[in-house]
């Protein structure tokens, strides 16, 4: 039966590797599949591994095999029986001594397999013990069985390596079994080492064979190394340890010398002994391999070695600021590196940490003028001048290099020197720090070009602009500005349509003196007479892909600081131009919401209402327009939504209503919000509220990008105009709550009707409008379908905008107005209860938001009332709703923590127990006891965790969870009433605050510590 099912597998795996036919290979990988989950697989795949059989005797089906006991060991190792744990274990190290001489493949599966079924022995004594002492049998009788033992001591250190990564989802006994695998894997470390040692020195063999004998030899090496061997040799002896030599040379062989960098790499990473033993090494290693790679352009040994350095340095940064003759000769070297002129950046890019690391370093010595340190500090600022040099030059963008985006026609640099202008921008501010801003700016502008005479090299330009911004923050606070002549000067020359800015390369140097011009624009504005071609320079960038988002930045960064200035009639027309155009420029909405908002913002400064009110008239011309014009498609005959023209058209809808909202937002400043009823409001408020109303009424609402951009402006203009919207409630409540009931996913309607009752909740003449639109959004089918934690991760948006709504709701109207909607606030409260264990936590915490709101509000009003509460007060409504939605938030909390990402809701879960145990304890001291009462929670508790499934909870743990949680609960409880009581009501929270509201917060972090792999449902 077993050479049957041998036969079969090995006829199974030729037709999966290598039949024509998709549905035969299918089919027998099908049967793989099962075969690899049955008993006998442990029989036969042992069998194929240890046979001579000439029908089975093939790589393919031997590495399958392989593969199949690893897979089962790593899944079951742990329920086979002792004896065939031994079993498997010989028949295993057979195998490796069979196949010590390759296929390499199939000596590493089965040295992987022999590595999981060690390190999963738990109850053997010592299994790591008897796999060592088993590892002369496979060297003895056999004369290639080294490699086989070499394979086994590489993977080894790897799997236990790998099991400790993945340890966090396992007790705390097999957590220490693996701290007791590397402690017995570090024993036997003088004797891995003897051995590596004595393979090193086998010297028999061609020279092919001795290379690929000592890359194994070093891979080995590397895998104990990482596990942590050398840490056990005396430091004293590491210089002098023949096997760093034998690393060492290693370095000299090209076939070799990937694996010798990662080896030293990773010792100096973890021995804090070897820097400084390398160090001494770096000049010998500059001269002969460094020097010969830079002028043979050999990359791999020039990126192999700087990152050999730049670990050196990063390892110990104090050793190379002490700038000794070895520091400063790897600090050239590196310098070398980042010169070298790759076709990427990856050379360079390997340095920058090291260069942190030493800055870093000098930055934070403490030393006196003339001291050693000091001198150190000196001797590197001609150093990181160069560096800064090199930098620049490095940075520079190509223009041979500049790539298509086919979407948008724009130029792309490559992202390795998209990478490497971000990794440096660190390194860059350091630089600066290191020189002060006054000489570093001094190195910006020391070329001839700076003199505004001869021609300009763009490149070189572009790369120090773009060095100017990052550094911006750190100019701008030394407060000594520089001559900003220069920049204007560029602004001036790129303002002029002939100065071919439309060709590829120029828009990244528009996009990057752009961006400098934002970052100074307080010592931009200063040059009175340049203003005008500024803007005309924002004005040509906005209307190109790369540059347009900088440019709109800093036309706003602009107008806010020279706002008066830029109010003058000719500057205010060019603002207007640039205005007007923006319907051709097809900006990113937060690039046009920029742009209208610095335009409005110096009409905001403009003292001539008149003036004010014609502009904006030109400013929102094309959005009445574009208003208009769907109006009357939807007006004349059916909609064309399918087709291209409709589409444009909603868009161009869309963005004149995020136009006008953000008019909108720069109307409530202080300027336009200082005489009540202004006329600027008044005047677009008439225009905006018709169409509003008629696009409410259309079908084109349907759209949800126009419905966002409707209900976006519609809030901002609720936000702005204040009172002068307030006769237009009824009307503007009626649009909301009837266009959701029409088209339920867009949750844009119930966050504007929040932003509503946000501004005109507080008056209670506006409480029945507002609980009519509380019951409609209730009512609604998608709401109401929110009865599970499955739903409510299929439309977490809505959960969201709902749950805000119904806190908005709760925190801003009259508690009157809370009490006489009882109902749609307890069926609020169950909906979120029940969110608050869905798995988007978004949504979970939206819940739980609320959830909290609500219950503060009720413990302030049952404070508020003493310890009579009269019959269908608020207190007594709040009371009500407790004890029918508290068993729903206590079922609520304990899912949330169950489920995914239950530690970012522990401190929220912590919050509401808290709070509903503080509500218990205080209706206590009142009449309203018979509502609820400590007792209640007690039976909230104790049914729920009975309701649980059994696999939710470990053993024995249902009956210490209710007592240990309500002990911590009521402590917490306490410290919160107390610190009420003795701060007068009027503190702030206070929740988990003090030991109670500690020690309960730590004990729900540990309960979802300890549970977070359960998948709850709810």
């Amino acid at each position: 039966m077993a050479m049957e099912l041998q036969i079969q597998v090995a006829q199974a795996v030729q037709v999966l590797n290598h039949d024509i036919q998709s549905c035969n290979r299918v089919a027998a990988n099908q049967w793989l599949v099962q075969f690899q989950q049955t008993d006998a697989a442990w029989e036969v795949a042992t069998s194929i591994l240890t046979s001579n059989s000439s029908y089975v005797h093939d790589f393919e089906v031997e590495l399958f095999s392989a593969q199949v006991l690893k897979r089962k060991i790593q899944n079951e190792g742990g329920c086979l029986q002792p004896e065939a744990r031994t079993a498997l274990q010989t028949a295993l190290l057979l195998a490796a001594k069979r196949f010590s001489s390759g296929p390499p493949p199939l000596l590493t599966q089965i040295c992987l397999a022999l590595s999981a079924l060690v390190l999963r022995s738990e109850e053997w004594k010592k299994p790591i013990e008897q796999l060592f002492a088993g590892l002369n049998e496979l060297q003895e009788g056999h004369g290639n069985g080294s490699s086989a033992i070499l394979e086994l001591l590489t993977v080894l250190p790897e799997e236990v390596i790998e099991d400790q990564k993945n340890n966090a989802t396992v007790s705390s006994a097999r957590r220490w079994n693996f701290s007791q695998e590397v402690f017995t894997l570090l024993s036997h470390t003088p004797a891995v080492l003897e051995f590596l040692l004595q393979q090193s020195e086998d010297k028999v063999g061609e020279l092919i064979q001795i290379h690929e004998r000592n890359r194994k030899i070093l891979r080995c090496l590397l895998s104990w190394v990482r596990v942590g061997c050398f840490t056990e040799i005396p430091q004293n002896t590491l210089p002098a340890h023949p096997l760093l030599n034998f690393v060492y040379n290693s370095l000299q062989v090209f076939s070799s010398f990937d694996l010798a960098v990662e080896v030293l790499t990773e010792l100096v990473s973890c021995h804090e002994g070897l820097p400084q033993v390398l160090l001494c090494r770096m000049q010998s290693l500059k001269d002969g391999l460094l020097l010969p790679a830079l002028t043979s352009g050999n990359e791999k040994i020039i990126f192999g070695l700087a990152c050999l350095m730049a670990e050196i340095g990063q390892a110990a940064p104090g050793l190379i600021a002490e700038a000794s003759p070895e520091a400063l000769a790897l600090a050239d070297a590196l310098l070398r590196c980042v010169s070298y002129q790759s076709e990427d950046w990856e050379i360079a890019d390997s340095t920058l940490q090291f260069w942190c690391s030493v800055a870093g370093y000098l930055l934070g010595m403490e030393f006196e003028r003339g001291s050693h340190k000091h001198m150190a500090f000196v001797t590197f600022i001609p150093v990181f001048t160069a560096l800064l040099d090199a930098l620049l030059l490095r940075a520079q963008v190509d223009s041979s290099d500049l790539s298509v985006d086919e979407p948008n026609g724009a130029f792309d640099i490559p992202d390795g020197l998209a990478h490497f202008r971000t990794n440096m921008e660190e390194l860059l501010i350091d630089i600066c720090h290191l020189l002060g801003p006054s000489q570093f700016i001094q190195k910006m502008f020391a070329e001839p070009w700076s003199s505004l005479e001869g021609p300009i090299p763009w490149q070189d330009v572009e790369v120090k602009v773009f060095v100017l911004n990052v550094v911006a923050e750190i100019v701008l606070q030394d407060a000594q500005p520089f001559d900003i002549s220069v920049l204007m000067h560029l602004v001036m020359v790129l303002s002029n349509s002939s100065s071919g800015g439309h060709t590829g390369f120029m828009c990244w140097v528009q996009k990057s003196i752009a961006e400098v011009v934002g970052s100074y624009s307080k010592w931009v504005c200063s040059f009175h007479e340049a203003i005008v071609p500024l803007l005309l320079f924002l004005a040509s960038g906005l209307g190109r892909f790369v540059a347009a988002s900088a440019c709109a930045n800093a036309l706003r960064r602009v107008c806010e600081d020279a706002s008066k200035m830029l109010a003058e009639p000719s500057n205010l027309e060019v603002l207007l131009w640039i205005g007007e155009g923006l319907e051709e420029m097809h900006l990113h909405l937060h690039e046009e919401e920029d742009v209208i908002s610095a335009i409005a913002l110096v009409l905001s400064t403009v003292p001539n209402r008149e003036l004010v009110n014609k502009s904006m008239e030109r400013l929102l011309k094309s959005s009445y327009e574009a208003i208009e014009l769907l109006l009357k498609i939807d007006s004349e005959g059916p909609l064309t939504q399918h087709s291209i023209g409709y589409a444009q058209l909603l868009e161009s809808v869309a963005r004149a209503f995020y136009r006008m909202g953000a008019i909108f937002t720069q109307l409530s400043t202080p300027v336009f919000s200082s005489s009540p009823g202004d006329e600027t409001i008044l005047l677009i408020l008439r225009h905006f509220w018709p169409l509003l109303e008629r696009i409410f009424s259309s079908d084109h609402m349907q759209n949800g990008c126009l419905s966002t951009a409707v209900c976006k402006a519609l809030s901002q203009a609720i936000q702005a105009s204040g009172r002068n919207f307030s006769a237009l409630l009824s009307e503007v409540m009626d649009c909301l709550s009837r266009n959701f009931l029409s088209f339920q996913h867009h949750e844009c309607f119930i966050r504007t009707a929040a932003v509503v009752i946000e501004e005109f909740g507080h008056e209670e003449e506006y409480g029945s409008l507002f609980i009519s639109t509380f019951q409609m959004f209730t009512a609604a089918d998608s709401v109401s379908a929110l009865n599970s934690s499955y739903v409510c991760d299929q439309e977490p948006d809505l959960v969201e905008a709902y749950t805000s709504f119904t806190s908005t709701f709760v925190r801003c109207c009259p508690k009157e107005v809370v009490a006489a909607a009882e109902s749609l606030v307890e069926a609020s409260f169950q909906k979120a209860a029940i969110c608050c264990a869905a798995m988007h936590r978004g949504a979970a915490l939206a819940a739980m938001s609320y959830m909290s709101c609500f219950l503060e509000v009720c413990l302030s009003s049952i404070l508020e009332s003493s310890s009579c509460i009269v019959q269908g007060s608020f207190s007594n409504v709040a009371l009500r709703i407790c004890s029918h939605c508290g068993e729903g938030v206590i079922s609520g909390v304990i899912y949330a923590l169950l489920g995914v990402s239950a530690l970012t809701r522990v401190h929220k879960s912590a919050t509401l127990l808290q709070q509903l145990a503080a509500i218990c304890k205080a209706s206590e001291r009142t009449n309203q006891n018979g509502i609820i009462c400590w007792n209640s929670l007690q039976g909230w508790l104790l049914s729920t965790v009975q309701s649980l499934p059994v696999e939710y909870l470990n053993p024995g743990e249902a009956e210490t969870l209710v007592p240990r949680w309500l002990n911590a609960m009521e402590g917490a409880a306490l410290d919160y009433l107390e610190s009420k009581k003795s701060k007068g009501g009027r503190a702030s929270h206070g929740y988990m605050q003090g030991n109670g509201g500690r020690s309960l917060k730590l004990i729900i972090r540990e309960f979802a510590d300890t549970h977070r792999h359960t998948p709850p449902s709810l």
